[in-house]
């Protein structure tokens, strides 16, 4: 049980690119808070500069290599009523970003914990990017080794869901060719390049265009974004349609839901599952 006089951790969305994009709560905060831990102290104290602002509390860096030795010392300034700011280079903190520890480490003893909205790399990208938005996955940074990064792909194969993932520059040409090679030469993507600056770029077309594209050298932060797998042709009878419903409503689904989920699953629409589950009841009238 936290004390009523405990701080509060804010993680602050803080500009992927363009300083204009930060927020007045964010300038405030900037200015007031009582401790800044920073993925990169110099690109905090460049991003104060530029918003004309003074960092009035303690500076820490918290990075990946210092997140497990700073945060007993950051949950002790929390108890003691600070107020925490965490900011990372762009974007939210434990979005590929470090904070996952100290924030799982502050809710589990109840400390507060909310979040200062800002830019973010991957809704900014996949709002720019043409391709479905209902729907997405994030899969952050693939693996750099390729064995483990076309494994991984594999897996992510037959997901019909947009997918958006990071990527540095340097690993871009073989990362976009191995999807090339995974999902297949004509599934749509996007490469958002640059996002917000001066030399942002959005480079559209399938797997095999931006894979000849990237092959020359590419620089600057890189998002992509994937179309999601085609849905495949379903092969199986009514019957079958019937016999996965009902075996999502033995597991506790709604009707509804099983309907719905099992329409995802086979790329069928929800009435013509809906239409074999009742032509089914309708051949089988319950017993009296």
């Amino acid at each position: 049980m936290r004390s009523d006089d405990a701080g509060r951790l804010v993680l602050a969305g803080v500009p992927i690119g363009d300083p204009a994009d930060a927020s007045p709560r964010l300038r405030d905060l900037l200015a007031t808070a009582d401790v800044i831990a920073a993925e990169d102290t110099r690109r905090l104290r460049r991003l104060a500069a530029d918003l004309d602002v003074t960092l009035g509390g303690k500076i820490v860096s918290y990075y990946d290599s210092v997140e497990g030795a700073r945060t007993p010392e950051l949950l002790a300034a929390l108890r003691g009523g600070a107020t925490v700011l965490l900011v990372t280079d762009a974007g939210m903190p434990t979005v590929s970003d470090p904070g996952y520890r100290l924030v799982s480490a502050a809710a589990t003893e109840g400390l507060p914990v909310t979040a200062l909205a800002g830019p973010s790399a991957v809704t900014t990208a996949l709002a720019v990017s043409g391709l479905p938005t209902d729907r997405f996955c994030f899969e952050g940074f693939l693996p750099r080794r390729a064995g483990e990064r076309r494994a991984r792909l594999a897996e992510l194969a037959t997901e019909p869901r947009t997918l958006v993932l990071f990527e540095a520059p340097h690993r871009l040409a073989a990362t976009v060719t191995d999807l090339a090679a995974a999902f297949g030469d004509d599934r749509p993507a996007v490469a958002c390049r640059e996002l917000t600056k001066t030399y942002e770029e959005v480079r559209r077309g399938s797997l095999a265009d931006l894979a000849a594209w990237a092959a020359a050298g590419v620089r600057g932060e890189i998002t992509l974004v994937v179309g999601g797998a085609p849905a495949a042709a379903y092969v199986g009878s009514s019957d079958d349609l019937v016999a996965l419903v009902r075996a999502r409503e033995q597991a506790g689904q709604s009707r509804k839901d099983a309907i719905g989920e099992v329409a995802r699953e086979t790329g069928l629409p929800k009435r013509e599952v809906y239409a074999a589950v009742v032509a089914a009841k309708n051949d089988h009238p319950r017993r009296h």
